[in-house]
C-alpha cells in the first residue's frame, strides 16, 4: 500500500486529490496540508512514500518542503503538483531531489500513475533536464567561491565597477587613492577570474540576478 502526503492550498483541489487516492486499491492518503508551515509539522510524524506537493504555496513553495522532508527521510519520494510550466521551478525541483515534477491539467489516471511510478523509485524528470540542473548548481557554486575571495574593500569596488564608474569616481566615492582602486580592479579581476571591467560588470550582474538577497 502506497502512504501518500498532499499538500496544496486550494481546498477543491486537495479534496479532489484526496478522493482520487483514497478510491485506489493501492494507495491511500494518511496526512494532508495546506500550507507548506503544516506541512512540515505533521508529514514529518507520518509514515509517508510519497509525498504530492504544490510548487506555489502563501507562505513558501512545495520545492523548499520537499528539500527539508527530504533531508529527514532521504528515501521520501516527492512529486511536485503546479499550474505552471517553468524552467526555473523545475530546474529548483530537481536540486531539491523531487522524483516527478507534473501540471495539474494532468489526467487523474496520469497522475496515479505518477504516483506509482515514483513509489516504485522511478525518476519521472529526464536525464537530461537532470545534467543541466547539476550543472547550473555547480556553476553558481563557483560563482559563489570566487565571489568569497574577495576583501570587503574589493566587494564594495567590484559593486562600484558593476555600476560602471570609474577608478577615479570610485576612489572618491569609497575614500580611496586612485591608485589603490587600480590595484583593486586588478586583484578583483585575477580572483573573480575574467578579462576586463566589463565582464566584471557582468559577472556581479549576474550574482545579483541569481542571488537578489544578497
Amino acid at each position: 500500500m502506497i502512504q501518500v502526503f498532499v499538500l496544496d492550498d486550494h481546498e477543491i483541489v486537495r479534496q479532489g486529490l484526496l478522493r482520487l487516492i483514497d478510491q485506489q486499491a493501492d494507495m491511500r492518503v494518511v496526512g494532508e496540508a495546506r500550507s507548506a508551515a503544516e506541512a512540515l509539522v505533521r508529514a514529518p510524524l507520518l509514515d509517508v512514500d510519497v509525498a504530492v506537493l504544490d510548487v506555489r504555496l502563501p507562505d513558501g513553495n512545495g520545492i523548499e518542503v520537499c528539500r527539508e522532508l527530504r533531508s529527514q527521510r532521504p528515501g521520501l519520494a516527492c512529486l511536485m503538483l503546479t499550474s505552471f510550466a517553468d524552467d526555473e521551478a523545475l530546474l529548483a525541483a530537481v536540486t531539491a531531489g523531487a522524483a516527478g515534477y507534473v501540471l495539474k491539467e494532468i489526467r487523474g489516471t496520469a497522475l496515479l500513475d505518477a504516483v506509482r511510478a515514483v513509489a516504485a523509485g522511478r525518476t519521472l524528470i529526464d536525464a537530461a533536464t537532470r545534467r543541466h540542473a547539476v550543472e547550473r548548481v555547480r556553476a553558481e557554486q563557483q560563482h559563489d567561491a570566487r565571489l568569497e575571495r574577495l576583501s570587503t574593500r574589493e566587494r564594495a569596488a567590484l559593486e562600484l565597477v558593476g555600476e560602471g564608474l570609474t577608478n577615479r569616481q570610485i576612489a572618491q566615492h569609497l575614500g580611496l587613492a586612485e591608485k589603490t582602486v587600480k590595484n583593486y580592479v586588478s586583484s578583483i579581476l585575477a580572483k573573480i577570474e575574467v578579462q576586463g571591467r566589463t565582464q566584471a560588470a557582468l559577472y556581479i550582474a549576474e550574482e545579483h540576478r541569481a542571488h537578489p538577497d544578497r
